[in-house]
């Protein structure tokens, strides 16, 4: 697959530069670990999120977008790759790492005469493996590698492309918090780019654990919302100790939302607005690790579940894109869609062509507002291989789990959900359905494509046996 985008950008790349500057760029910024319920538009009431708010105001705000997985690694698989958790090559965190058959959209963006960066956290593959940014399509890299290092904000190195930064004494010194890092990068980039066309993918760090923040970001909201106990102690936990968890989760959220508004600032001053597609979201619901408290926030918002499950709460996620000039402002949309329809929406804004296997459909046309041209999902879907097993598709206002599906279990169990009646998934019907019930598992059975060499030790069931192309 490699080897036919080097042929195609040999062939044209004439042409292709040639228009490179009429091509539209695009900034893809993706939160961590904030859930749907902690932005402002989307019914949050205590964090303030301006900024964030300010661009569906100026855009078109998704109430029906889905994360690619349940958690950090796996989710970044699906959406640079536009395949879903049945297909993609990284579906869980941990010591694993993209292909180097696999496309990514820096990649189909490159192809077409873009430069491009991310700048974040990557977590899809390490130096000396064949997922590092630098193979994967991305000019500039800047940022963690290593996810599990990307959990503390001062840190001791960052990577910028394949060689370490380091910042001595960071974590004593509190001298370079990383969130700053990104966003100054990002606004460098930007600058240098502005000519275009460039493809930006943020994946920043704020709002996962550890709930740590500047006190610039902190002290504004310490004595002025409810708190909770002190997190941990100062030397007796993974996280660090903190002494005001609702500020300090408060601040991050702040500091997130600010730099957003930076990012779509500079563009405004640029002048390249009308010609800049900006998309923010996030990776997966919430979660109370490091002292957070989802509970206290309403970071599910109406749905049932956190990070790490695949019910809404952990998977529904915000998106809110603004183009000024295409999309029109203050609109809304109730199309369903996930983060493997970015790499496919991203190649038709570009002019790519997309690889084969892709799971993803183009949501291009309703951000244009041509609702008659948009192209539906039969399904979505979703597994989490650790704990039980689990597997989650949903299909119209559908939405069925099995669980309990691990090599060994016997006690794997059905819910199916009618969302146009229990958004929150509280109300198991799959009895009285018995004929949509049986739709919903095959539809899973054929979704779930075993890993890498076929073996497919996390399901009871007879799985599809096709192999990922």
């Amino acid at each position: 697959m490699k080897k036919w985008l080097s042929g195609i950008l040999a062939l044209f790349s004439g042409t292709l530069f040639l228009a490179a500057a009429e091509k539209p760029n695009v900034i893809y910024i993706m939160a961590d670990d904030l859930g749907i319920g902690d932005v402002g538009c989307y019914g949050q009431k205590i964090l303030k999120t301006p900024r964030i708010d300010q661009l569906a105001e100026e855009g078109i705000r998704f109430t029906e977008h889905y994360s690619g997985a349940a958690l950090c690694a796996p989710t970044r698989s699906c959406l640079l790759t536009g395949t879903h958790l049945g297909h993609t090559t990284v579906r869980n965190n941990g010591d694993f790492s993209l292909k180097i058959e696999d496309v990514t959209f820096g990649e189909l963006m490159k192809s077409v005469g873009y430069k491009t960066a991310a700048i974040g956290k990557w977590g899809v593959g390490e130096i000396d493996s064949t997922g590092r940014p630098n193979k994967q399509g991305f000019d500039l890299f800047f940022g963690y590698l290593n996810q599990r290092n990307a959990h503390f904000h001062y840190p001791p190195f960052m990577w910028r492309n394949e060689e370490k930064e380091f910042y001595p004494d960071n974590r004593e010194k509190r001298t370079h918090f990383s969130h700053d890092l990104f966003t100054e990068e990002a606004l460098k980039f930007v600058r240098d780019n502005k000519d275009g066309p460039f493809c930006l993918y943020v994946p920043y760090t704020l709002v996962h654990a550890d709930i740590d923040v500047p006190d610039d970001s902190l002290k504004p909201w310490v004595g002025n919302i409810e708190e909770t106990e002190p997190y941990g102690t100062p030397d007796g936990q993974h996280y660090i100790h903190q002494k005001t968890p609702h500020a300090a989760f408060a601040g991050m959220v702040s500091r997130l939302d600010r730099d957003v508004g930076k990012i779509a600032d500079l563009v405004d001053e640029l002048g390249i607005a009308e010609n800049t597609l900006i998309i923010f979201t996030s990776d997966n619901g919430p979660t109370p690790a490091g002292g957070a408290d989802p509970e206290f926030f309403d970071g599910n918002g109406l749905y049932r579940g956190i990070k790490f499950s695949l019910y809404d709460g952990g998977i529904r996620c915000p998106m809110i894109a603004r183009w000024p000039g295409t999309i029109e402002a203050g609109s809304e949309s109730k199309h369903l869609s996930a983060h493997w329809d970015v790499l496919p929406t991203m190649a038709e804004v570009a002019g790519a062509k997309v690889p084969e296997g892709v799971d993803g459909v183009s949501f291009l046309p309703e951000l244009k507002g041509e609702a008659e041209k948009q192209k539906a999902h039969d399904y979505l879907y979703w597994e989490w291989p650790s704990k039980s097993g689990w597997q989650a598709v949903r299909q119209g206002n559908w939405k069925a789990h099995w669980t309990g599906t691990r090599s060994g279990l016997r006690n794997a169990t059905f819910e199916l959900y009618d969302l146009s009646k229990d958004i929150a998934e509280e109300n198991n019907v799959a009895a009285k359905f018995p004929e949509v019930a049986a739709k919903m598992k095959k539809l899973m059975d054929e979704a779930h494509i075993p890993e890498h060499d076929g073996a497919d030790p996390l399901f009871t069931r007879a799985s599809s046996k096709k192999k990922k192309k």
